[in-house]
């Protein structure tokens, strides 16, 4: 699937947490610590003054004439509307002191005096005793007003650094060395200037002293726990760094005047109706921080766009115009260089579309599958490339490796690469539009009708990759996904607008609206200078047709950096911002029960309604697009959290009519669809769940159910459920049958659904090859057909026995897996890399909490950089650079041997097989009869094996070349060792390719 989370850890969350959880832009100070960890010292908290409670108002924000505080203690009356009115206290403050008597507490309100209230949303303030502040409806235990005494010893400052805190209230809990601490929570410290607050203090003799923070509602700054280490004099403290004798930050600065330097080298290159523009980087006293890049030319007269890099790709460009540019630096303070000498550039003719291609629409189990990410494979074009709101977080920027970097044009560069290895078709990533603070994978669709822009480049479009693809007899499976958008909705169906109030706290990552911007995912916004501009996504205003209750109102929680939470800030699926008709309402609870199938994996994941007619037609709309253009295949991203009567229903039969009316019945047939039913377990059927086993969507359905597709989905869980695992259909279309196993028999495919699958059994097993053949065998009576199963060890999400890190069992290990995948019935599938061992026992994937290069989704060009040309399938013409190295690995060796002999023996590709009269660990074997062909196979991976009651006759290993005459129904063959293969063929073709490492 994907993605940053993976199903089994993946769970709602809430509102307060989804702020820091969707962003984690900035590191939250630690929690609220214990008392040993505040100070080494500080004694407990104790109550300020018995049954007396101080009450602070902050009125910046009301701005009222006057203010009254109306309250009652705990157990008592209220007072008299409006309450008693409230003193000054200092600057944006009043406050009022106020005898409890016996009670611990009170219950309070504020108003103007005029009719205007803050009553916590209906809830009341519920206040304690003590200094109490109310602040924007946070509630935090301090004075605002405290100063301290005027210093009569030594003295130290203290500036601290507010900017990603936004705390309501500081205060400084402090003890100088040798004498004892402040009580909890210590001194309020005072407003220095935007960004600081700061605090003097006497340490009378002593010359250092420790210090913590807090905002006087349990959340400290303790330094982990190590409290902070200070000295006299003046001090600042910002994001835990401490600067001894610093400068006062916020003492008046020179301005900084001195522009950044003209940049250099500025050319100008045209391609069809598209310009890139370089150059050099400008140096500044401060640094840049932007460049500006003119345009003049054409009918839109001038334009100016910044740019953060030194690059600019101007695409959508008038034909035969010729354009001059000039670029400007700008540092931080405004200042701006003179204009780069100009260069121009004169476009082309615009290129044509492409025709659409035609499948290669041959049967689908003759192409090994190749698995790339698309975006991580290799990079053609850098200037599609783009890192996203988490390129720094992420640690991508560090390596200069952002998230969307491969492309098309890098994958038909390296076509023959694939090739040369002996692969013959190519499992991409979905292709669709994307948006997420994340989506390089594909899997937070956003415009289902639009390629990715980052995907392509001029002369390397979608279609040209698929015709590319075909010129080589190479097929092309595009990854989809029915299941879900982005968080964002889809576009063109739905697509919520969210409270995104531009605050002072949010506007760094709302983006101001821009109405003549439309997100692509690779042009940049002018206002924002983003390509992950948003400014769509969110209103100040609140939408019409709003059904997200007490949208855009104060939640009362705050985020881990101290930002407020408003309702309806984040989509979700039970806030009612997404309509019933398009999106299901509803957490998944239960992985294994109804609701997998029809309620939110994950909060970047927006549940499709997909027994929802519109929805429907939107997905199969889209797909039909891709249908068109000629792919050879769909995989199908979370197919198991669909019902398998609405695939049955709806999008598996589009899809057959749409290929059979483009391209015609035998195309259709072959039109391979494969589908991820996700059960990681080593049950046959998952957890005694037919509706999330595997082989359960290999099958039409048995009954009619009621013609609405939603009360069908549940009726056919009901009754699939209650039938339960004895009543499953079976099926004997893998299996040789006659006397002795020997007879292959034409396959009954009446009841087949449409949709093939991921072998998840063998996935899961093969941390050792004689377990995934034992526990792939045990499902195939339930699947329809398992030799259309598509089998791998590793893939974007898990390793075998559900490992988050890449296949790390060796390369004795991998040779032995891939001489069972090659050999055994389904479709082998190799993940990018794993020909060399790429990044062998390293996090599949863990989001932007850590670089890419350090995953199992690092980019791999850099292994593929040089020349190569494929003169055939497994045969290499010629390479040169890095390339060459790669294709000389050991087990490069092994891939291209084994698909040549794969592609040599019918058997091997499309036979059923028997293990009857067969001794050996992983010993069977397997026969393919169509017309004149008739393709018998002996197989045994590593160990020995005895075959009886065979056909008798003459039999050649295509690995040795060794021949065996059979006259007794018997042939023993000696264990060639690990990794090694015997593949005796009846009247077979012989030694096939040159022995290597493995295969000898």
């Amino acid at each position: 699937m994907r993605r940053n989370l993976r199903r089994a850890t993946r769970r709602p969350l809430a509102a307060a947490v989804a702020a820091a959880g969707l962003l984690g832009l900035i590191s939250a100070m630690p929690g609220a610590p214990r008392a040993s960890e505040r100070a080494a010292d500080a004694p407990e908290p104790v109550a300020a003054v018995a049954n007396t409670a101080t009450v602070f108002y902050y009125t910046k924000t009301k701005n009222w004439p006057s203010t009254y505080l109306h309250y009652a203690p705990d157990g008592g009356s209220w007072t008299t509307v409006p309450g008693v009115k409230m003193d000054p206290a200092c600057t944006d403050w009043v406050k009022q002191t106020l005898d409890l008597g016996s009670a611990e507490g009170l219950r309070a309100t504020f108003n103007n005096g005029s009719g205007t209230w803050d009553n916590n949303n209906g809830a009341n303030y519920a206040l304690g005793t003590g200094a109490l502040t109310v602040k924007d409806g946070v509630i935090a235990h301090s004075d605002p007003c405290a100063g301290g005494e005027n210093p009569t010893g030594n003295s130290a400052t203290v500036y601290y650094a507010t900017s990603a805190l936004n705390w309501s209230a500081y205060n400084l809990h402090w003890a100088p060395t040798g004498g004892s601490w402040t009580a909890v929570p210590g001194i309020a410290m005072e407003s220095a200037c935007t960004g600081w607050v700061k605090k003097t203090v006497d340490l009378g003799t002593a010359t250092s002293w420790q210090a913590t923070f807090n905002n006087g509602n349990g959340t400290w700054d303790n330094n982990n726990g190590a409290n902070y280490a200070l000295t006299t004099g003046r001090t600042t403290v910002s994001n835990r760094t401490v600067t001894k004798d610093a400068d006062d930050p916020c003492a008046a600065r020179p301005p900084d005047t001195e522009a950044p330097s003209v940049p250099a080298k500025v050319t100008a290159s045209a391609t069809g109706i598209s310009v890139v523009v370089s150059w050099e980087p400008s140096t500044d006293n401060k640094g840049v921080t932007k460049y500006q890049v003119t345009r003049v030319g054409g009918t839109k007269g001038t334009v100016v766009t910044d740019v953060g890099s030194t690059v600019h790709s101007d695409s959508g460009l008038e034909e035969r115009t010729t354009y001059t540019y000039t670029v400007k630096a700008v540092d931080a303070a405004g200042n701006t260089s003179a204009a780069s000498a100009p260069v121009q550039a004169t476009t082309g003719a615009k290129p044509p579309e492409p025709p659409a291609g035609t499948p290669l629409g041959t049967d689908p189990r003759k192409d090994p599958i190749y698995f790339v990410l698309t975006a991580r494979f290799n990079d053609g074009d850098s200037s599609n490339n783009r890192g996203g709101s988490q390129h720094t977080k992420s640690g991508n920027a560090a390596n200069n490796d952002p998230m969307f970097r491969g492309d098309f044009k890098g994958l038909v560069d390296r076509l023959d690469y694939i090739k040369g290895l002996g692969f013959s078709a190519v499992w991409i990533t979905p292709v669709v539009l994307n948006r997420s603070d994340y989506d390089y994978h594909g899997y937070h669709g956003y415009d289902f009708y639009k390629v990715d822009r980052r995907l392509e480049s001029d002369g390397a479009s979608y279609q040209d990759l698929i015709k590319a693809a075909h010129a080589k007899g190479m097929k092309i499976y595009q990854d989809v996904v029915y299941n879900h958008s982005s968080r964002w909705g889809a576009k063109g169906l739905f697509t919520p607008t969210v409270y995104g109030v531009r605050d002072s706290q949010w506007s760094w990552y709302y983006d101001e609206k821009n109405e003549g911007f439309e997100y692509d995912g690779l042009t940049v916004d002018p206002k924002s200078g983003k390509s992950y501009y948003n400014g769509d996504l969110w209103s100040t205003a609140e939408p019409a047709g709003n059904t997200c209750l007490n949208w855009g109102k104060p939640t009362g929680g705050s985020s881990p950096e101290g930002y407020t939470l408003y309702n309806c800030q984040w989509p979700n699926p039970t806030s009612g911002m997404f309509p019933k008709a398009y999106y299901h309402n509803c957490w998944i609870g239960n992985w294994e029960g109804e609701d997998a199938r029809s309620c939110w994996l994950h909060e970047d994941l927006a549940d499709f309604n997909t027994e929802s007619a519109p929805v429907q037609n939107y997905l199969i709309g889209a797909y039909n697009k891709y249908i068109d253009m000629g792919v050879d295949g769909f995989r199908v991203d979370t197919a198991v959290h669909i019902p398998r009567v609405t695939w049955n229903r709806r999008f598996l039969p589009a899809i057959q009519e749409r290929v059979t009316s483009k391209f015609g019945a035998t195309a259709a047939q072959n039109f391979f669809v494969f589908g991820e039913v996700a059960a990681f377990v080593n049950d046959k059927w998952n957890r005694g769940s037919v509706n999330h086993s595997a082989q359960f969507y290999t099958w039409k359905e048995r009954k009619e159910y009621d013609a609405d597709d939603q009360k069908a989905a549940i009726e056919q869980y009901d009754y699939e459920q209650q039938l339960g695992i004895g009543s499953q259909p079976t099926s004997d279309n893998a299996f040789l049958t006659g006397t002795n196993g020997n007879t292959y028999h034409a396959p009954d495919r009446s009841r087949f659904s449409g949709m093939n699958i991921i072998d998840m059994r063998m996935h899961m097993n093969f941390g050792d090859a004689p377990n995934a053949y034992h526990n792939g065998k045990d499902s195939d009576d339930s699947t329809n057909d398992a030799t259309y199963n598509v089998v791998y060890v590793d893939s974007h999400d898990y390793g075998p026995n559900k490992s988050s890190q890449r296949y790390a069992g060796g390369t004795d290990g991998w040779a032995e897996n891939m001489s069972l995948m090659w050999t055994f019935r389904g479709i082998p599938t190799l993940y990018y890399g794993s020909e060399i061992e790429f990044q062998k026992g390293k996090q599949i994937d863990c989001g932007p909490s850590c670089p890419l290069a350090s995953t199992g989704r690092a980019y791999f060009g850099d292994h593929l950089a040089g020349t190569v040309k494929a003169s055939d399938f497994s045969k290499v013409e010629s390479a040169s650079g890095q390339v060459a190295t790669t294709l000389d690995q050991p087990l490069v060796k092994h891939l291209q041997r084994l698909n040549e002999i794969r592609r040599a023996v019918p058997a091997l590709q499309m036979g059923q097989y028997s293990t009857e009269g067969i001794s050996g660990t992983m010993a069977f074997k397997r026969r393919y009869t169509s017309g004149s062909t008739d393709s018998f196979a002996l197989v045994t991976v590593s160990d020995g094996a005895t075959y009886t009651g065979i056909p008798n006759g003459t039999y050649t290993d295509a690995v040795t070349g060794d021949v065996r005459t059979v006259s007794n129904g018997t042939l023993t063959v000696a264990a060639p060792g690990k990794g090694n293969l015997r593949v005796y063929v009846l009247n077979g073709p012989g030694k096939i390719g040159a022995a290597g490492p493995y295969l000898k």
